[in-house]
């Protein structure tokens, strides 16, 4: 009996494993206009690699060359494109500028009633043209500097960030961050008096007709493509809810039509109001160098123009070569950024006769690998604490346990510069959250299990 008992319980995290790693069979339909021959066929066959290497159910895909454009997945669907959206709201401000509503040598502070920024405890002041080349000295890290919370406006939000310490000097360091963004949409707010929702759609969007790009969530009867989460090998459909003041930095939705149209934009090959092609022409002519970044947009070898997107449940890219007039912009419904990345990149060098260089493996990717073996691990370990007679195989599993999910709750919020809760329950595969529980379940059973035994031996001494 002890012997099958032993059985089954070895038994449960090879199956787990199993199931996690079981083939995950996923069809790719091609809707392209015209996505015949072999460009098309190679395309169509690195969106199967990307899919096969993160399990994103969906992606979409448009290639934009000399006026011809190809669509590959859903063209209609929408998707988040996260800080994609940057090249909106740089585009309206620049715009702002060029109508001398606004100057790049104007303080925050003095566009921001109330707000101030602090350098080694003394007052900085950080420009417009700072937070439109992210040399504003904030960074990142959600830590440092929290985003915007439920039922905060822009205003509420940049009052909640007003006399924060800053990590550079402005304009001394390049540094990239969703507050400088985030700012400018307050920007926007204060300088028109418009909501920025109403100032984009009213100035922007509808006059470049960009009809199926929304800010924040879309209306009611819009077709969303659903955002997903990666766990034990699968995907789950996976929400969250969109805050306005984090919009103007990375919660625009969009589909690739609408994209498509984006990049025959800035490649000037779109019919548009003469004052945007100024505009945009303008923006270009901004970045020079290689790693240059400016209102939205990173300059990239070659020529090549670009931004990524990626919020806890989509990641996108965009990319384009005015000189070479091709264009690329890859939507997903999962937040793998570097594949992303990779499958936007390859695309783009297989439309431009080039080599492409594969699709890359994103962290939460090898995340979602790691802590998937780690919570069969865990499930093995848990069985030996569960049957284990031995008081020093008890113990010492139970503190390898403890030791191990220490190490995990201290160092990840070092590595991302955010909280543990917001890693766990956010960002990551929902199988770093099933590891660390696995494990949180083995250093509570083996505390149990090694009182009991010793409450055992202390029995048998005193009989």
């Amino acid at each position: 009996m002890k012997k099958t008992k032993l059985t089954v319980l070895l038994l449960i995290p090879v199956m787990v494993f199993a199931a996690c790693i079981g083939v995950h069979t996923s069809v790719f339909a091609g809707n392209a206009d015209d996505n015949a021959g072999m460009i098309g066929d190679e395309i169509s066959g690195y969106v199967k690699s990307f899919r096969d290497e993160t399990r994103c159910d969906s992606v979409s895909v448009a290639v934009v060359t000399s006026g011809d454009v190809r669509f590959y997945g859903d063209k209609e669907g929408l998707y988040q494109i996260g800080s994609m959206t940057k090249a909106f709201t740089g585009l309206a401000v620049v715009k702002l500028i060029s109508e001398g509503r606004l100057s790049y040598d104007d303080n925050v502070s003095d566009l921001l009633p109330g707000f101030e920024a602090y350098y080694h405890n003394a007052p900085a002041e950080i420009k417009v043209e700072h937070l439109l080349s992210q040399t504003s000295g904030y960074t990142n890290e959600e830590n440092a500097y929290p985003s915007a919370g439920e039922g905060m406006s822009l205003n509420d939000w940049v009052m909640s960030i007003s006399r924060m310490e800053l990590r550079y000097e402005p304009g001394e360091e390049y540094a990239y961050s969703n507050v400088n963004y985030n700012l400018l949409g307050a920007i926007i707010e204060e300088v028109t008096g418009d909501t920025y929702a109403d100032y984009m759609y009213d100035e922007i969007l509808h006059p470049l007709g960009l009809n199926d790009t929304y800010v924040g969530m879309p209306q009611a009867d819009a077709r969303i493509i659903p955002g997903s989460r990666p766990g034990y090998r699968h995907t789950f459909e996976y929400e969250i809810p969109v805050y306005e003041g984090r919009i103007p930095a990375g919660y625009f939705y969009s589909n690739v039509r609408d994209m498509a149209r984006w990049l025959q934009i800035w490649m000037g090959t779109a019919d548009v109001p003469e004052e945007f092609a100024d505009l945009i022409t303008l923006t270009k002519s901004s970045l020079n160098e290689e790693g240059d970044y400016f209102s939205g947009w990173e300059l990239f070898p070659g020529d090549v123009f670009g931004h990524s997107g990626g919020t806890p449940n989509y990641s996108s890219r965009i990319v384009f070569s005015e000189k070479d007039q091709t264009g690329v912009c890859v939507l997903t419904d999962m937040n793998v950024a570097a594949s992303t990345d990779s499958l936007c990149n390859s695309v783009y060098a297989i439309a431009s006769g080039d080599t492409p260089t594969g699709i890359a493996t994103d962290v939460w990717t090898v995340f979602d690998l790691v802590f998937t073996a780690l919570s069969v691990f865990g499930i093995l370990m848990l069985s030996v604490i569960i049957i284990g007679k031995r008081k020093g195989i008890v113990i010492s599993t139970g503190i390898a346990s403890l030791v191990l999910l220490l190490s995990i709750c201290i160092t990840m919020p070092l590595i991302f510069g955010a909280g543990l809760r917001e890693i766990a329950f956010t960002w990551a595969p929902l199988s770093f959250s099933g590891g660390l529980v696995i494990l949180a379940l083995n250093v509570t059973a083996g505390l149990i299990r090694s009182i009991k035994i010793l409450k055992n031996e202390n029995r048998k001494k005193a009989g």
